[in-house]
């Protein structure tokens, strides 16, 4: 772990870059720890697959008694915290067709049938490695090697919410309309984000995920 400063008031605190279950249940648990015990002192703390950036308060704490902190907490964690084995979270995705124009290329990406690009998308269970990009956008992993399609050279202006999409060894859905460059496979009705709800986000860091065939 590494800790540095980027920007005059956030720290980032770092580990070896990968798209690791262990690392980055590291980095949640540790941001949960870091909100209970630093309250006020903190802006905001937001996990990453393998970072969290840690937005303090210039004016209620220090560098040291933040990265002593930081440094303390982790200790406290252990070699490996416990991953948690809750039930997954259900999305039920229409794929194809309108709803997922990109289907077939993903198909024709992996010299597979549209068929098993919905049965090796729909039969992993995935988890929510961080939310970014607009509120609400869960990543998600990791998808099947078979179908895991690069992005489009050229975005898309316009992508409806509730679009799947998979990129590389990522998946996620489109929380609001907006620009994005995921191979479009399906879309669901699932309201993945509502400012007017107690936890805003449907998902959370940590969660599993699993896309139910309409």
């Amino acid at each position: 772990m590494t800790i540095r400063a980027s920007g005059d008031t956030m720290l980032l605190v770092e580990w070896d870059g990968s798209i690791d279950p262990v690392v980055n249940q590291r980095a949640i648990t540790l941001a949960r720890r870091l909100r209970h015990r630093l309250g006020n002192q903190v802006r905001d703390i937001v996990p990453s697959y393998c970072a969290i950036g840690v937005h303090y308060d210039p004016l209620l704490t220090d560098l040291a008694a933040l990265e002593r902190a930081i440094e303390e907490e982790s200790d406290a964690l252990g070699e490996q915290p416990p991953i948690p084995d809750g039930a997954p979270v259900d999305l039920v995705v229409r794929y194809g067709g309108a709803d997922g124009p990109d289907l077939t290329a993903v198909a024709e990406w992996a010299q597979c049938s549209t068929a098993e690009v919905i049965e090796r998308h729909s039969a992993m269970r995935y988890r929510v490695y961080m939310l970014g990009f607009v509120p609400g956008f869960a990543y998600l992993g990791r998808v099947d090697a078979r179908i895991a399609a690069p992005r489009h050279r050229m975005p898309r202006e316009r992508v409806p919410a509730g679009s799947v999409g998979i990129a590389g060894e990522q998946t996620g859905v489109y929380p609001m309309a907006t620009p994005g460059g995921w191979q479009v496979i399906g879309r669901t009705d699932a309201v993945m984000f509502d400012s007017q709800r107690v936890q805003p986000s449907l998902l959370q860091p940590g969660d599993m995920v699993r896309f139910v065939p309409a």
